[in-house]
C-alpha cells in the first residue's frame, strides 16, 4: 500500500518514538497500571468506540492535537458563535436515528442508515486541518473514502459536483432559532466531483477512537484535508450529484472571503488577516502565545493533489 508523505514537522511537533503509542494501546497499558483516567480525558458524552483500522493514507509524525482541544475549540455555527458553545450547547442533539440520502444524477440513488454505515471497513486517518481564520489541529479521523460511497450509485457521465446539506433542527440546534442567524439554514457545501473522488477525501464517523461528537459533527461529516476547514460540512443528511457548481454557505455570505475551492493557500490572505502563518491549537502558550508556523500550500498535501488544479488561476478561483 502506497503510504502519502508529507513535508516533515518542526521537531517540537514530533512525539518522540517511545511515546507513539495508538489510542488502544494507551488504553491498556494504562488499564494494566490502573491508570487510564489520568492519561488520556474522559470520553465525550454520548461517544462509543470505533474498530477502525490504520489508513495507508495517514500522515506519519504529525502529533495530534489533544482530545480536549479537538472537543472543545470548534466552529459549528448552529449551535453559537464563540469556540466553546457547540460543547456546551449541543447536548439536546440527537444523532440518532439519522439517514443520509445520496441521490441526483446517479443510476442507484440510495438512503444509508448510520448504524450500517458505521459497519462498513473503516480507517483511522491523522489529517492536518486548518481553518480559515488561521489557526490549526491535527486530528486522528475515523471514516471511509467519500469515492466507496459515491460508486455505489453509480455517479452518471452528466455529473460534475456534488453538493452537501447539513441537517435544519432549531429545536436542538440554538442558533438556527435565531432572530439575526449568521447564515442561512441549512449549511450547505459542494465540491467538484474529481474533488470528493480523491482517496484523501472521507467521510468521518469519528475520531480519537469513538464516534463523532456533537460538537464535532456526529453523526457524519466531511473531511477533506487541502482545504479550509469551513468546506468540511457536519451533520450530513443530503448528498447530491450535480452538473451545476453547487451554491455554498460561506460563499454565500461573503464572497469575496470565501470562495469555492476554498485550497489552503499561503499566497492568497484572507481579506482581513494573513494566511501566511497559522497558530496551532493545543501547542501551549495561550492564544497570543502559541508559536505559529509556516502554512503549506495545499496543508501539505500539494503531492497528491495539486494536479487536480493544473492550468487554474488560484488567485481568482480561491
Amino acid at each position: 500500500m502506497r503510504v502519502f508523505r508529507y513535508p516533515a514537522p518542526p521537531s517540537s511537533a514530533i512525539t518522540p518514538p517511545a511515546l507513539w503509542l495508538s489510542r488502544r494501546a494507551m488504553l491498556a497499558a494504562a488499564a494494566g497500571a490502573g491508570l487510564t483516567g489520568s492519561i488520556l480525558p474522559p470520553r465525550p458524552a454520548g461517544a462509543a468506540e470505533l474498530a477502525a483500522r490504520p489508513g495507508a493514507l495517514s500522515g506519519t509524525g504529525l502529533k495530534p492535537t489533544p482530545l480536549r482541544d479537538v472537543t472543545h475549540y470548534n466552529n459549528f455555527y448552529e449551535f453559537g458563535l464563540e469556540k466553546t458553545d457547540p460543547a456546551e450547547r449541543s447536548g439536546a442533539f440527537h444523532p440518532r436515528p439519522w439517514t443520509v440520502r445520496v441521490d441526483g444524477m446517479v443510476a442507484k440513488p440510495r438512503t444509508y442508515d448510520i448504524d450500517a454505515l458505521l459497519t462498513r471497513p473503516l480507517e483511522e486517518r491523522t489529517y492536518r486541518m486548518r481553518c480559515v481564520e488561521a489557526w490549526s489541529m491535527v486530528i486522528p479521523w475515523i471514516g471511509f473514502a467519500l469515492r466507496d460511497l459515491l460508486a455505489e450509485v453509480e455517479p452518471l457521465g452528466s455529473a460534475k459536483y456534488v453538493a452537501f446539506e447539513s441537517v435544519v433542527r432549531p429545536s436542538e440546534m440554538p442558533e438556527q432559532g435565531g432572530v439575526l442567524p449568521v447564515l442561512d439554514w441549512p449549511y450547505v457545501e459542494g465540491l467538484r466531483l474529481d474533488e470528493a473522488m480523491h482517496p484523501l477525501t472521507i467521510l468521518a464517523v469519528g475520531l480519537y477512537g469513538q464516534t463523532l461528537p456533537n460538537q464535532n459533527g456526529a453523526p457524519i461529516r466531511l473531511v477533506v484535508p487541502w482545504k479550509y476547514g469551513f468546506k468540511g460540512i457536519k451533520s450530513i443528511v443530503r448528498i447530491r450529484l450535480t452538473d451545476r457548481q453547487p451554491r455554498t454557505s460561506w460563499n454565500l455570505r461573503a464572497p469575496d472571503e470565501y470562495g469555492f475551492y476554498a485550497n489552503v493557500n499561503p499566497a492568497v490572505d484572507h481579506p482581513r488577516w494573513s494566511q501566511a502563518s497559522e497558530r496551532p491549537i493545543g501547542a501551549g502558550g495561550g492564544f497570543f502565545g502559541a508559536a505559529r508556523q509556516p502554512t503549506l500550500p495545499f496543508n501539505g498535501y500539494g503531492e497528491q493533489v495539486a494536479g487536480l488544479y493544473a492550468g487554474m488561476d488560484l488567485r481568482r478561483d480561491f
